[in-house]
């Protein structure tokens, strides 16, 4: 399965009761599953009904199947991206994320973001906190109980003091703080391999990365060793192989922008009921509004070859477009 995002999902249901002794052991069995389709409504509910029927007959025949699939927007291993599609250029697709943000969808271009992390905790640190444990319940049993609490307290300050001096070393060692940390795997990456050609952009808690000499399978395994390498997130790696794609925020999160209110019927599966439209359009219309004085990300360097595809090029264009990447804005 590539990378799908339908327009249109139903659901069938099987239900069954048999007597006592049927072949499967069973009293009853009910099965759930969803179909879709570009094309029509009808479409999905036709794939949904030859897909419930042949799942209800392999798990009577005793294969070991869930029963339903489960109702969400992105992330079910074997489903479709279940979003709102805003806008196809392309083989791209926009779509509107379960908290509101669009996202670019992209079945061979390769993004990946990569977060700001705390310096790795030192070894001694854990010692210190058991000796400041130790320390307050010696205190404790042989003084007084306030006095325990004080040595307990003295002792995590002086380990936050002594970790904060070796963390500002660190930083000095790398050239710098959080940012020197992210891009350090990325730069040791591309020196390992040069005909690589990254573009970087900054995020609000981060970098981004997009892969220009080439397109990519998600699947393929150098797709995984590159996240490996550059420490990009777990759940976001595994959800690029369930999905058959890669992805990127293209506009701000809502509560970075100032609006406090949730997207209405966000924990709902799209598409959701009619009377439940025009509450969650005018939401989205107040929430466009915000996100265009905000980027969601900002171009920051080049990193690797200057080779690139026409393929990545368009998709390249098309992002810092919607990101708002060269332009001077907040980001969110």
């Amino acid at each position: 399965m590539g990378m799908q995002v339908p327009q249109y999902w139903a659901e069938a249901r099987v239900q069954e009761k048999f007597g006592r002794g049927h072949v499967s052991g069973r009293v009853s069995l009910t099965v759930r599953r969803f179909g879709w389709s570009d094309s029509s409504q009808s479409d999905a509910q036709a794939m949904a009904e030859t897909r419930v029927r042949d799942a209800f007959d392999r798990i009577l025949a005793g294969e070991k199947l869930p029963r339903n699939e489960p109702r969400v927007p992105y992330d079910a291993e074997g489903l479709p991206i279940r979003e709102e599609i805003v806008a196809r250029h392309g083989n791209e697709v926009i779509t509107r994320n379960s908290y509101g943000s669009r996202c670019l969808n992209s079945p061979d271009v390769l993004f990946a973001d990569v977060d700001f992390k705390p310096p790795p905790m030192p070894p001694w640190r854990r010692k210190q906190f058991v000796a400041a444990v130790v320390a307050g319940a010696v205190c404790g049993v042989l003084w007084h109980p306030v006095a325990g609490i004080a040595a307990f307290i003295a002792t995590l300050i002086l380990i936050g003091t002594i970790h904060g001096w070796w963390a500002r070393r660190r930083d000095l060692q790398l050239g710098g703080g959080p940012e020197a940390r992210a891009l350090a795997p990325v730069k040791a990456f591309i020196a390992a391999n040069p005909d690589w050609h990254l573009r970087v952009y900054r995020t609000p808690n981060g970098f981004r990365l997009l892969a220009m000499h080439r397109t990519f399978d998600p699947l393929d395994p150098q797709v995984n060793a590159f996240f490996e390498a550059i420490g990009a997130d777990s759940y976001y790696a595994l959800s690029c192989r369930h999905q058959h794609c890669f992805r990127a925020r293209v506009s701000g999160k809502p509560w970075r922008m100032g609006l406090r209110e949730h997207m209405p019927y966000r924990r709902s599966a799209w598409p959701i009921a009619e009377e439940h439209r025009p509450e969650r359009e005018r939401w989205v219309a107040e929430y466009e509004r915000k996100a265009e004085g905000y980027a969601a990300c900002r171009f920051v360097e080049r990193l690797g070859s200057r080779d690139y595809v026409s393929a990545t090029q368009s998709v390249q264009r098309l992002h810092d477009d919607l990101c708002s990447a060269t332009r001077d804005l907040p980001m969110a």
